[in-house]
């Protein structure tokens, strides 16, 4: 079977990229996740892009990226939890692939980024700038037409759930 771009949106730590792998195996296509293509272009890695050059140059590039993978079809792309904060993304996302977003209940997300060194949007008071940033982008990933909670499931349950909507929107036949 032929596929398009399968795209991952989603507040950070609700699986997006250990999902978007998973799905993409069950599949038979590559995985691409936006954050580790910029990093890997920009030569460092997103902290280190945030520090030196700041939020608005990481977002550009991350714009620009998404415009360049999305060409790359077939493929599950992962995409940052900020992606979707500018509507030219979204539009993008929506014409070039299905959209899945995820989501997970304020406390496990909190639990899964615990100790989590690597965002520079949580830094600090972690708990505290989850919860801020939860209500700054309250609705955002409403956009998805795909919309699956991650909350105490397993990955392999969550690709089974994935499949199916999937089948049941006309994405993908039934094996």
């Amino acid at each position: 079977m032929t596929y398009g771009n399968v795209i991952f949106v989603g507040f950070m730590g609700t699986g997006k990229t250990t999902v978007g792998s998973a799905l993409a195996k069950d599949l038979g296509i590559p995985h691409r996740d936006l954050d580790e293509a910029i990093a890997e272009r920009e030569g460092c890695s997103i902290p280190e892009l945030f520090a030196t050059k700041g939020e608005q140059y990481f977002r550009d590039a991350e714009s620009a990226m998404l415009r360049e993978l999305l060409q790359e079809k077939p493929q599950v792309l992962t995409t940052g939890g900020g992606a979707v904060l500018r509507p030219e993304n979204v539009r993008l996302m929506l014409s070039e692939g299905t959209v899945i977003a995820l989501s997970a209940a304020e406390e496990e997300l909190i639990r899964r980024l615990a100790g989590d060194t690597g965002r520079p949007l949580i830094a600090g008071d972690m708990a505290q700038r989850v919860r801020r940033l939860l209500d700054e982008r309250k609705g955002a990933y409403d956009f998805a037409p795909i919309q699956i909670d991650t909350t105490g499931k397993d990955v392999s349950d969550i690709v089974a759930e994935i499949r199916g909507r999937m089948v049941e929107s006309g994405l993908i036949g039934r094996d």
